[in-house]
C-alpha cells in the first residue's frame, strides 16, 4: 500500500465515532436476539448472508455452528468491498457483524435458554414468529445501516455487482432470497418453511426501511408557477418556514417560468395545495417523500 493510500486509510479511521460502535453493539445483538430467538428454533431462514449461515449451520457437523459461518462468509465480502464502500463503513460492518455473532453464539451454546427446538417467546406458531423474527431483526439491520455500517454481506454484493450485471441493488437482492429459499426448499424437502421465511424477509424489508428513514417522512413539493415570489411569501408567512425559488423555462410554452422547492408534512399538504391554488390556479405541484432532512448548524 502506498503512503497517500495508508495516510488515507489512517485518517478515515481517525473519523470513527466511539458512540457509534455502542450503537452499533445494541444493533447486533437486537439482530441477534430476533434470529435466534425467533427464527432458528423453527427453522424459519432469515435474508441474505444470515439466512444462508443458518442452512449451512443445519447441514453441516454440529461444530460448524450459525455464529462461526457468520464471521466466515460475511468479513470477507466486506474485505472484498473495502475499496467501494470505505474504511469506516467496513470498520463499522465488520464490528457489527461480531456482535451478532457473538451475541448469537451466547444465546444459543452460553445461555440457560432452550433454543433448540422452539421459540422460547412464540412457541412453534410459525407466524408469529416470521412476524417477530423480521421487525426485530429488520431494527438491528436498520440500525446498523443508520449508524454507519451494514450487517450483512448481501448489501455489499448488490452494490458491488448489480450494475454490472443490469439490475437495480433491490433486485439483486431479492433474487439472491429468492434463490436462497427455493435451495432451502430443496435441501430440506419442503416449502412450508421457506415460504414463512418469505413473509419474515418481506415484514423486515420494511422495517428496515422504518428504521432508515423513519416513520413521519415529510414531502418534498415542486411548485412550477409564474408567480414564485407572491406563493413563496405565503407559504413562508404560512408555515413559518422558507423555500428555495429556481429559475426554468416551460418545455412546451417556451415561457420563463420558477420552481419553488418547500418541505412539508403530510399533515401540511391541503394547506399547501390550497394555498398555493389561491394564488397560482394554473401552478403545477408534484410531491415527492423526503426521507432526512439535514440542515448545518450554525457557527
Amino acid at each position: 500500500m502506498s503512503a497517500k493510500k495508508k495516510a488515507k486509510a489512517f485518517s478515515a479511521l481517525r473519523e470513527l465515532c466511539p458512540l457509534n460502535f455502542a450503537l452499533l453493539t445494541l444493533a447486533g445483538t437486537v439482530n441477534a436476539f430476533g434470529v435466534t430467538l425467533f427464527l432458528f428454533p423453527v427453522k424459519l431462514y432469515d435474508s441474505g448472508v444470515s439466512g444462508l449461515s443458518m442452512l449451512l449451520d443445519q447441514v453441516t457437523p454440529p461444530y460448524l455452528t450459525l455464529s462461526l459461518f457468520l464471521i466466515l462468509i460475511n468479513v470477507p465480502i466486506f474485505i472484498f468491498g473495502l475499496r467501494r464502500q470505505g474504511v469506516s463503513f467496513t470498520v463499522y460492518s465488520v464490528f457489527a457483524v461480531c456482535v451478532y455473532s457473538f451475541v448469537s453464539y451466547l444465546i444459543t451454546d452460553v445461555l440457560p435458554i432452550d433454543v433448540n427446538f422452539v421459540s422460547p417467546l412464540a412457541g412453534s406458531d410459525l407466524l408469529l414468529c416470521a412476524i417477530f423474527g423480521g421487525v426485530i431483526s429488520g431494527v438491528g439491520s436498520g440500525l446498523t445501516i443508520r449508524f454507519g455500517g451494514a450487517i450483512d454481506g448481501i448489501d455489499v454484493l448488490s452494490v458491488i455487482f448489480a450494475k454490472k450485471i443490469g439490475i437495480s441493488i433491490g433486485s439483486f437482492v431479492m433474487a439472491f432470497n429468492c434463490l436462497l429459499y427455493i435451495v432451502c426448499g430443496l435441501v430440506i424437502h419442503s416449502w412450508v418453511l421457506p415460504l414463512y421465511s418469505i413473509v419474515t424477509y418481506f415484514v423486515g424489508s420494511r422495517t428496515v426501511d422504518f428504521v432508515v428513514e423513519g416513520f413521519d417522512k415529510s414531502k418534498c413539493a415542486m411548485i412550477v408557477t409564474t408567480r414564485a415570489g407572491d406563493i413563496s411569501d405565503a407559504l413562508s408567512e404560512s408555515f413559518r418556514s422558507s423555500g428555495t425559488i429556481v429559475n426554468a423555462i416551460g418545455g412546451y410554452s417556451k415561457e420563463q417560468k420558477e420552481i419553488i422547492y418547500f418541505i412539508v408534512n403530510r399533515f401540511q399538504i391541503n394547506r399547501l395545495k390550497t394555498l398555493v391554488h389561491q394564488i397560482d390556479p394554473a401552478a403545477f405541484i408534484s410531491l415527492q417523500d423526503v426521507s432526512d432532512i439535514i440542515r448545518k448548524a450554525d457557527g
